[in-house]
């Protein structure tokens, strides 16, 4: 069963995630980039820009912006919708999911010192 982390707990985790992050070769990205990556990744498709603003309650040139940090990583890529060409969509990528999954065990590590 699962305890319920304190305040200072709770942010000693993402304290230490986020060192770690920095730390790491991989790219840190930021709350923003982060939150989107986990959307994409841990909600079901499809993703849209549009989508994403709304969840987000930013504009879509935002997200566009993120997208295209992200991209330049190879963490997600986008493509027009065949069936509404006003949509893009935004896919997942092997090397995103390896990202994510190395998070998650930074994570899962830094959790346990605690």
């Amino acid at each position: 069963m699962l305890h319920p982390l304190s305040t200072s707990q709770a942010l000693r985790l993402w304290h230490d995630v986020g060192l770690a992050q920095v730390k790491d070769e991989e790219a840190d990205l930021s709350v923003r980039q982060m939150t989107i990556l986990l959307s994409i990744y841990l909600e079901p498709p499809p993703h849209t820009v549009r989508g994403l603003a709304a969840k987000l309650n930013v504009s879509k040139p935002v997200i566009t912006r993120a997208l295209d940090a992200m991209g330049k990583l190879g963490l997600v890529t986008r493509r027009r919708d065949d069936k509404d060409l006003r949509n893009v969509l935004i896919q997942r990528t092997v090397k995103g999911a390896l990202y994510l999954e190395r998070l998650g065990d930074t994570v899962s590590s830094v959790s346990k010192a605690i």
